[in-house]
């Protein structure tokens, strides 16, 4: 089902944001853009953190999905509806019980059409005006849901050919949305597939919010293979930031057919700049790109490595949402952090892994889930997190002290004070059981390669913990890496599970990819070992 794209070429030269004077937002019934920021109705800022999901091609797996969705702390989700011009057509029916489907859910819901991706590249795809004219025969079922709707015009609605007619076509977009009464936060994506390589968006974004005759235009980027340094990352929402035009991360994942996007930064940037991010996506993904589905096959409780990244990692949706608070009930958002969850004790020790728990924390709306970290002098590390108050640790290397703290979260992202500090050092000795590694090139350039590694546990435990180590014939080494950490040693590379890939239960599998390099010869390693267990290759 999912489209994806080709690559192209070098970078253009970057060019400054023109700065935009911002005029204040227009006083409308629902949300609004202010000094580059999102308000919500209620008028408080308002940061995406959410998931998008496949509606026009599994409706029927919707009501399910978005309870799910909400479950993992989502404020928003982003959904799929055709125009009926590639797929069948979303009529205004549909798209009211979407809508209501995301109220019942108190999920913000951004809709886009999908029939205008990689417009003038890919066949079938139609353009923005098509598209406006898609949004004007469904305004029945949107009129009165500017609180909880955000209309995003068209997905990618350019590929890489004639993409520079993308300003003025998505100028005439908003003004003609604007012309026929829509009082909705507009969100516009980037040409180039949404990547905008070419940065026509970019250098444009200041004019196009300024077409807007209310000032209410979000920008979105797509953040896939283009997106692979943290430094491109940085530079393109900071150009934003500075120029006060609000941007949000529409759709990005942890690998892709064009390259390995640097997901670790678009978490940890967005965070830090207080911008939104949409993770693609739910579950349902085909072509060869099934690798970003965040559950399998539509259930919740089995996470995928990126789901797991996206909801339980550093600057995940578990850790940084908060809903939004035109679903407080009228009574203004809840800003009151829950109380100090108690000082955890450890239990179960093992080489590998230990069990905590700790006096559960108060709240006055109610505790939603605890978050454990990992401390060393001033930083932390995202270690764990739980519905309950009691975890268990996994990932941690053989005779070794950790120490570890709980904060406590509730349903409006609020963070109770650190809890007291517990250390924990694990028993001696490691058990790797029967394993069989899969190692392949995923892709190789001059000097460079993807390597993608599984680890399948074919003996009769789960392996909770695990390093994998293998022997270089050729002088490689590892640049970057994702669900492991790597480490090198001459010519031993050590690959250590991280928090998400730590157990692999019994007839069960884990995956991690790299980045690494070459010169003259890339051999593939013949031995592996696991926790100092030797291992078959498949």
């Amino acid at each position: 089902m999912r489209k994806r794209f080709a690559l192209v070429g070098a970078a253009v030269a970057a060019l400054v944001l023109s700065l935009l004077t911002v005029v204040p937002a227009h006083a409308a019934a629902g949300f609004t853009v202010s000094n580059g920021r999102l308000l919500d109705a209620n008028g408080n800022d308002f940061v995406m953190r959410g998931v998008n999901h496949a509606y026009t091609w599994y409706a029927d797996r919707t009501t399910q999905a978005l309870k799910d969705i909400k479950a993992t702390g989502a404020n928003t989700v982003r959904v799929v509806l055709s125009s009926g011009d590639r797929w069948t057509l979303n009529n205004a029916a549909d798209v009211a019980g979407v809508i209501a489907q995301c109220k019942a859910n108190k999920l913000i819901c951004v809709l886009e059409v999908h029939d205008t991706t990689g417009y003038q590249e890919q066949s079938g795809a139609v353009s923005l005006a098509r598209a406006v004219e898609y949004w004007k025969s469904i305004q029945s079922a949107l009129a009165g849901q500017e609180k909880y709707v955000i209309l995003n015009i068209g997905n990618e609605p350019w590929g890489n050919t004639g993409y520079t007619g993308w300003t003025q076509a998505t100028k005439d977009a908003i003004t003609s949305l604007r012309a026929a009464g829509f009082q909705h936060t507009i969100m516009v994506d980037a040409p180039n597939w949404g990547q905008d390589w070419a940065f026509t968006m970019r250098d444009n974004a200041a004019s196009v919010f300024a077409a807007d005759p209310q000032r209410n235009t979000v920008f979105s980027i797509h953040m896939y293979g283009v997106f692979d340094t943290a430094a491109e990352i940085n530079d393109y929402l900071n150009r934003f930031v500075t120029a006060k035009l609000p941007i949000v991360v529409g759709e990005f994942g942890h690998d892709h057919s064009d390259g390995n996007p640097d997901e670790d930064t678009i978490f940890a940037t967005t965070q830090s700049l207080k911008l939104g991010y949409l993770a693609w996506s739910w579950s349902g993904n085909g072509g060869g790109v099934e690798y970003l589905d965040m559950v399998t096959g539509f259930n919740a409780a089995q996470l995928t490595t990126w789901g797991q990244r996206a909801i339980n990692g550093a600057n995940g949706i578990k850790a940084t949402s908060r809903q939004a608070s035109v679903y407080d009930g009228g009574t203004g958002p809840d800003t009151t952090a829950p109380s100090t969850p108690g000082t955890p004790t450890a239990s179960g020790v093992t080489a590998t892994g230990a069990t905590l728990s700790w006096t559960a924390s108060t709240d006055n709306v109610g505790v939603t889930g605890y978050d454990v970290v990992r401390v060393s002098d001033t930083t932390e590390t995202a270690a764990a997190s739980s519905a309950t108050n009691t975890t268990t640790i996994t990932g941690l290397t053989a005779d070794t002290t950790y120490t570890f703290a709980v904060y406590a979260r509730d349903a409006a992202g609020n963070r109770s004070t650190r809890s007291g500090t517990v250390n924990v050092t694990t028993q001696s000795g490691g058990g790797g059981g029967s394993c069989a590694v899969t190692y392949k090139v995923a892709g190789q350039w001059q000097g460079g390669f993807q390597g993608d590694v599984k680890i399948a546990n074919t003996g009769t435990a789960a392996v909770n913990g695990w390093t994998l180590r293998w022997t270089w014939a050729n002088g490689q080494t590892v640049s970057q890496s994702w669900g492991a950490t790597t480490s090198q040693s001459g010519a031993t590379l050590s690959a250590t599970n991280v928090s998400y890939t730590g157990t692999i239960p019994v007839n069960g599998s884990v995956s991690f990819g790299f980045i690494g390099s070459w010169n003259g010869t890339n051999s593939t390693p013949t031995g592996f070992t696991l926790n100092g267990a030797a291992c078959t290759t498949a």
